[in-house]
C-alpha cells in the first residue's frame, strides 16, 4: 500500500492534497468499488448498514471495516472533507435531493443520476452512487447517511482524478443532465473548469433539450495513478436504453444487468442479433448474502463472460446510475465502465440467476445460451 500511495503523489507532482478516494482504514486509493447489502427483514437494521469493498489492493469482496453510515467508512472517509471547509469545488447532484436541502425537489426533466464530485487544483475524486438523499449538502455540517438509503442493496464507485481531468468530467455531467442541489466552483478554480462553473450556475434550472450538448458522449478518464476508465453519458435526447443500445454495442460484450426492478415500464432482457443484455434476478456478491433484485437499488452491469475472445482475459465492470425502463430511455443518466479481471469476477460472481429473453428465470449461465 505504501507503493501505492506514494505512486499517488508522484502522479500529482509529489503536491499534497487530502481530496481523495479513501479505504476505510483511512488511506488515499486510486479507486474503490462499495457494495451496500441490503437489509433483509428478518435481521437487525445494522445489517442494512454492512457493505463490501474492493480496491487494488484487495483482488475482490472485503468485508467492510464498519457501517456505512460511519464517518470512518470508505464513503465517509472520502465525502466527510467536504464539510470540513477549504478552498474547493464540489457539486452535489442526485434525482432524489436530501429531504432538508433548501434547493427543492428534483423533476422528471432532470436526469436519472446521482453522485459527487469534490476537487481541488491538485485532484479530487468523482463518487458515481445509487442511494436516495445522500449525501446531505454542505450546510448540514457533517457527513451521514440517510435512513432511506438501508433497506436496499446500492452501490459506489469512486475514482480519485488529477485537477486537469474535472474539466471533462463537467461536460459528461452536462450531458445527464443532473439535479445539481448544492454546489461551489470558486473562482480561484473556476477559469480551468469552465463545465463545472456553468453547471453550478443550473442549479435549481430545468433542463430541456434544447441543450447544445450531444445527446450522448463516451469518453476515457485516466484516474490519477493512470487506471483507465470510461465514463458514458447520456441526455433525455438519447430516447433508448443505456445497455443495449449503447454500451454493449460499443464495449462488443453480452451484458448482465442489475438494476431496480420495481418501477414501472421495465425493459425485458434484449436478445437482439449483436449483442444480448440480460435482467439480473437473483444477486450474492461475496456469497456473503443472497437477495433479489427487486431488493437490491444498485444500477451495474457485467460482461457475460471475460473476453478471452477479443484479446484480453479481463471482462467488463460498469457501475452507474440509471435503469432499464421506459422512462428512463428519456431522461439522462451513465455509467463508469473498466476491464480489470478481479473486478470482472466479483461482479460476475454475484449474478446468480437473471431473466431469460423469453421471461424465464435461469441461471445466468443458462439464460445466456436462451434463444
Amino acid at each position: 500500500m505504501l507503493f501505492h500511495v506514494l505512486l499517488l503523489l508522484h502522479a500529482s507532482g509529489g503536491a499534497s492534497s487530502s481530496i481523495s478516494c479513501y479505504d476505510d482504514q483511512g488511506k488515499p486509493v486510486d479507486w474503490f468499488y462499495l457494495y451496500k447489502l441490503p437489509h433483509l427483514h428478518h435481521e437487525p437494521v445494522q445489517e442494512g448498514l454492512k457493505y463490501l469493498f474492493m480496491d487494488g489492493e484487495s483482488e475482490g469482496w472485503m468485508d467492510g471495516k464498519t457501517l456505512v453510515n460511519d464517518s470512518q467508512s470508505a464513503v465517509g472517509r472520502t465525502v466527510g472533507p467536504l464539510y470540513e471547509g477549504g478552498d474547493v469545488g464540489y457539486i452535489l447532484y442526485n434525482d432524489q435531493p436530501p429531504q432538508q436541502t433548501h434547493f427543492g425537489g428534483a423533476t422528471r426533466s432532470c436526469g436519472h443520476t446521482k453522485g459527487v464530485v469534490v476537487f481541488d487544483k491538485q485532484q479530487g475524486f468523482w463518487l458515481v452512487h445509487s442511494t436516495p438523499h445522500f449525501p446531505p449538502p454542505k450546510s448540514q455540517g457533517q457527513f451521514s447517511y440517510p435512513s432511506s438509503g438501508i433497506s436496499n442493496g446500492q452501490n459506489f464507485i469512486c475514482v480519485t482524478y488529477p485537477f486537469e481531468r474535472f474539466q471533462t468530467i463537467g461536460e459528461q455531467l452536462k450531458i445527464n443532465q443532473p439535479h445539481i442541489y448544492d454546489c461551489s466552483i470558486p473562482a480561484s478554480l473556476a477559469a480551468a473548469v469552465p463545465a463545472m462553473a456553468q453547471l453550478c450556475k443550473h442549479t435549481l434550472g430545468r433542463w430541456d433539450n434544447t441543450s447544445s450538448s450531444p445527446s450522448n458522449r463516451s469518453v476515457p478518464l485516466l484516474s490519477l495513478a493512470g487506471t483507465e476508465f470510461i465514463n458514458f453519458a447520456k441526455g433525455a435526447s438519447f430516447a433508448n436504453d443505456l445497455y443495449h443500445s449503447w454500451v454493449a454495442p460499443t464495449l462488443q460484450s453480452d451484458l448482465l444487468v442489475q438494476f431496480w426492478r420495481r418501477s414501472t415500464g421495465i425493459l425485458p432482457s434484449d436478445c437482439s442479433p449483436s449483442w444480448k443484455v440480460l435482467n439480473i434476478d437473483l444477486i450474492s456478491p461475496g456469497q456473503r448474502v443472497t437477495f433479489k433484485a427487486t431488493g437490491d437499488h444498485s444500477k451495474w452491469a457485467v460482461s457475460m463472460g471475460s473476453s478471452a475472445g477479443s484479446g484480453t482475459s479481463s471482462g467488463w465492470v460498469c457501475v452507474g446510475d440509471i435503469n432499464r425502463d421506459e422512462a428512463e430511455e428519456r431522461r439522462g443518466g451513465g455509467t463508469v465502465c473498466r476491464q480489470d479481471a478481479a473486478v470482472w469476477k466479483a461482479y460476475r460472481s454475484a449474478a446468480l440467476q437473471c431473466e431469460t429473453c423469453g421471461g424465464e428465470v435461469q441461471t445466468c449461465d443458462k439464460a445466456a445460451r436462451y434463444r
